[in-house]
């Protein structure tokens, strides 16, 4: 089957064999033909499988080849990176059409974005916060929205965007068609739907028995030592067909620090979190959609909805909260009919969160294997050559290696030596124990005498005496403050 046949308009169906797309994903061949009546719709599928064709080009093709201007469709999703992505993939539909897409989210200036909207764009896709914010300014009207759709609803909910999006309901007419999409369907998304859609169809494109993570989808749980994870990615990232790889962290600190360990390491990769200025988080999501940068080390909110099809491994440095969090991150890859490798580490002290995680998903590993980057079952298991270390040879470093990075100080021992070096060097830092000591001892390098808290003792008039300890509260003619 193909798009024309479930009864797309030609100039769209042009548009997306300009770019290779030419057969619909299951849920597109179901959603699509319901959506173009006018049907409210649940549409439920794994992430990864094409749900925002499923109600892009029906929301299109109901504008019409040349729509009014103004906003006339509304699709909220939950992150700035999907509000772009979503963007730009309505955008290559409409190509054949006069239809404006504007992305509206957080982190840039109003000013584009309302230039956008003041232009006449009739779709507007964004986040909730910059949506009410704007709405509330008068400077986005939402009074004749025909269309509204939720992407991704199930981590619009779990980021606490659930007052946001029944604000944003509110904001449009009644007489709406409402759509739904989402990877799982807890009962605040069946609940939302029975409030505000109308009679709605639930589509389901996988299978009940086939479980909830995809069957296209290889899952290798290890038991990792912290002090190892760095030398088991590095031997992971050169395996056999590895492509482009998320690596998930637990903080944006953390993030940050991977990513550099595997600049140093002569990987090319690039980091994706909440402490980056938006600009710098849109050009490392550009670099690694681009393929200059194959590695991406995000936290998951950062990461969270990322459409990237040609993601071969997805690697939890650390493990997810629970499993709804697992699912998103794992679902990275294996996307667009693809086949993909997660790689979860389990830490001794996260053990017993892994196993509500095995146990909710059914994996049947409640004991993830101890593995070391020496492990012979990490080799055979992800087919890394033999004898790969965890740092790419200096021949075979991506363009753009700086001579400068070879003599990086390279893991811990790096760094302990050079802080070790410098408190010796200049007496000041840790390993220079007299002065942690209280002085109970003369200096090494002049012999000077210990101090001492006793009262100094001064010659005076050929006797002497004890000069009093310092007043710190006297002020400044010398007399005592008052209290």
């Amino acid at each position: 089957m193909n798009f024309k046949e479930l009864g797309i308009d030609q100039d769209i169906v042009d548009a997306l064999e300009s770019r290779g797309i030419t057969s619909p994903f299951p849920i597109q061949e179901q959603a699509i033909p319901l959506a173009l009546t006018g049907q409210d719709i649940i549409g439920q599928a794994k992430t990864g499988t094409g749900k925002t064709l499923g109600f892009g080009l029906p929301l299109l093709q109901s504008l019409g080849i040349n729509p009014e201007p103004g906003a006339k469709a509304l699709v909220v999703v939950p992150t700035r990176e999907l509000a772009i992505q979503v963007a730009d993939d309505l955008k290559l539909a409409s190509a054949n059409r006069s239809t404006q897409v504007a992305a509206i989210y957080g982190g840039k200036s109003y000013e584009d974005q309302v230039a956008e909207i003041n232009a006449g764009a009739q779709v507007i896709v964004g986040t909730p916060g910059r949506l009410i914010d704007l709405s509330k300014q008068k400077l986005l009207d939402l009074s004749n929205i025909r269309f509204m759709v939720l992407d991704e609803a199930d981590e619009m909910l779990d980021l606490g965007f659930l007052p946001d999006v029944e604000k944003l309901f509110a904001y449009t007419p009644d007489g709406r068609q409402t759509m739904l999409f989402s990877a799982t369907m807890p009962g605040t998304i069946v609940t939302m739907a029975r409030k505000y859609q109308n009679r709605p169809v639930h589509i389901r494109t996988n299978d009940p028995d086939e479980g909830q993570t995809k069957a296209d989808i290889k899952q290798f749980i290890y038991r990792a030592h912290a002090l190892d994870k760095d030398e088991v990615v590095g031997r992971i990232l050169q395996a056999e067909g590895r492509g482009k790889t998320v690596i998930f962290t637990k903080t944006k600190r953390q993030a940050s620090k991977v990513s550099e360990e595997l600049i140093d390491r002569g990987f090319n990769a690039c980091a994706l979190h909440g402490d980056m200025t938006q600009e710098a988080r849109e050009r490392s999501m550009a670099a690694f959609r681009a393929g200059k940068k194959d590695i991406l080390v995000a936290t998951e909110v950062a990461a969270r909805g990322i459409d990237v099809d040609d993601v071969t491994h997805v690697i939890n440095y650390t493990i997810p909260e629970d499993e709804k969090a697992y699912l998103h991150r794992v679902g990275r890859t294996g996307r667009a009919g693809r086949t993909g490798i997660a790689v979860t580490f389990v830490d001794w002290e996260d053990l017993t969160r892994w196993t509500h995680i095995n146990t909710a998903l059914e994996f049947g590993q409640p004991d993830p294997t101890e593995t070391y980057s020496s492990s012979d079952h990490l080799f055979k298991d992800l087919e890394i050559p033999a004898g790969t270390k965890g740092r790419i040879a200096k021949s075979k470093r991506p363009e753009g290696w700086k001579p400068g990075d070879d003599e990086k100080p390279r893991g811990n021992s790096g760094r302990a030596g050079g802080q070790a070096g410098r408190s010796h060097k200049d007496g000041a830092g840790r390993g220079d124990k007299s002065r942690h000591r209280g002085g109970d001892r003369p200096h090494k390098s002049n012999g000077d005498a210990p101090k001492s808290d006793a009262p100094k003792t001064e010659s005076h008039g050929g006797g002497e005496h004890k000069r009093p300890p310092r007043q710190r509260n006297r002020t400044k003619g010398g007399k005592p403050a008052a209290n």
